[in-house]
């Protein structure tokens, strides 16, 4: 690799890093803010507990989630292109996203990292499209993504409600329905509530947000060096052979005289892709021997083989079985551990970067959580409502490999235990109204800004 490139390349993983590091002091206040504010725990034993949690959350949460990032735009555009193009749309989302990032932060308003990162890779892929006319932005992940960013608020908002009117049913205690005094702790259940909330979030915090700075990279990786990164170096070849003649095998199998002009193309298509895989895979053991410019070949083979099987099964017009489809779907599965994965250094880079940005910076996002969303200022009760909802919302929105944002889940969350202590009118209207000014100009300014960003550094790379 030449000097320049190598510079450039750790540029970007500085920057993919700094990128977490922001999001470690800007979201994760969010999960230290209840604890802090309501006297359960110290600042200092708070944010350190939170940022030792996020470590542990990004190293044990998996990749699902970095994957749904890197597919949202998708690699082959980076490839195919020349390198300056894949450094300019690098740098541009990256250069957004902090900028976007360190602005909200400084304004004290918690607005959303996934937002902020999503709206700039969308930026930068239009801005390809504007250019070169290919589609440079996967849709329907874009689509998946953003309905549950979409819907995260909501849910996290009603449930706050329903929570707190739980609480107020099961629960007769006044004290934990009033405002914490200033160096009082409140009741040891509470507190316990209070501290497992806060280390859940933190936890599924760092599972979901983590694995988006792991994406960055992989991305990174993909862009400088797509011989070494787009297939995992450890897969076994002879496998990944395996799992494409058995989906070749069930494929011929089937009877598709059923399918529809645009089923039959779709189907085509695939014996084609299965076909090139498996004549490339042939014979061939590890990933280095596979001649480096046909790895991609493999990669984008069973991205697309993945997608249309995906589409045929949805059609239901394949004469297959259920066993039969419940094999291929499995072989599919298997197969994505080529594509799907992280070099270990990736994720310890990343948690590294997270849990030391925790714990700087949290004060500016605790002032607005605790004082300034409610005319009143937040209760026990409220707190662990919150906590609760956030906890729950991240860690299924993990599980099923979306990215959500801890932000909003938790904002919206506070808002809704003020609504359901004394309704809309509890709330405080001008934080209301930044805090939904930030949400709805987060991904038009993202998206703008990165666009633009790209097409200057196009220009000048």
């Amino acid at each position: 690799m030449a000097t320049g490139i190598l510079v450039v390349l750790v540029i970007c993983l500085i920057l993919a890093c700094a990128f977490e590091f922001v999001n470690g002091f800007h979201d994760t206040a969010n999960a230290v803010a209840t604890v802090i504010y309501t006297n359960t725990l110290k600042p200092t034993v708070a944010v350190v507990w939170s940022g030792l949690c996020n470590f542990i959350g990004v190293m044990v949460g998996g990749i699902g989630v970095a994957m749904g990032i890197v597919n949202l735009l998708p690699v082959e555009v980076l490839v195919d292109s020349s390198l300056s193009h894949g450094v300019a749309m690098i740098l541009a989302l990256l250069i957004t996203a902090i900028i976007w990032n360190l602005g909200t932060w400084l304004l004290g308003l918690p607005s959303s990292s996934s937002h902020t990162l999503i709206g700039s890779i969308l930026g930068v892929g239009l801005a390809f499209y504007f250019i070169n006319g290919k589609d440079a932005v996967n849709w329907s992940k874009a689509q998946e993504i953003g309905m549950a960013l979409l819907f995260s608020p909501l849910f996290g908002f009603g449930m706050a409600i329903v929570i707190m009117y739980l609480f107020k049913r099961l629960i007769k205690n006044e004290v934990i329905y009033k405002e914490p005094k200033p160096g009082v702790t409140p009741p040891v259940w509470i507190r316990i509530i209070l501290t497992v909330t806060c280390t859940l979030v933190s936890f599924f915090h760092g599972s979901n947000d983590g694995q988006k700075g792991i994406g960055l990279i992989m991305l990174i990786m993909i862009v400088f060096i797509p011989k070494d990164y787009v297939i995992n170096s450890t897969q076994d070849i002879k496998a990944t052979y395996s799992e494409m003649y058995v989906i070749k095998h069930y494929l011929d199998k089937s009877n598709a005289q059923r399918l529809t002009g645009k089923e039959i193309e779709v189907y085509k298509k695939t014996n084609e892709v299965l076909d090139k895989v498996l004549a490339i895979t042939k014979d061939k053991n590890t990933v280095s021997d596979i001649e480096p410019e046909k790895r991609f070949e493999v990669r984008k083979g069973i991205i697309v083989i993945s997608k249309n099987i995906e589409n045929l099964f949805k059609g239901k017009n394949l004469l297959l079985t259920e066993n039969e489809m419940r094999v291929i779907e499995t072989r599919i599965s298997q197969s994505k551990s080529a594509t799907d994965y992280a070099p270990n250094w990736v994720p310890v880079i990343i948690s590294l970067s997270l849990g030391l940005g925790t714990m700087v910076g949290w004060k500016r996002i605790v002032k607005t959580v605790g004082e300034k969303i409610g005319k009143q200022h937040m209760s026990y009760a409220q707190g662990a409502s919150a906590e609760i909802v956030a906890a729950s919302t991240i860690g299924l929105s993990t599980w099923f490999s979306v990215p959500v944002s801890t932000t909003h889940v938790l904002s919206s969350g506070i808002a809704g235990t003020m609504v359901a202590k004394k309704g809309l009118k509890n709330l405080q209207k001008k934080t209301i109204q930044s805090i939904l000014l930030a949400w709805i100009l987060t991904l038009p300014v993202t998206m703008l800004l990165s666009g633009s960003l790209f097409l200057l550094f196009r220009w000048l790379f």
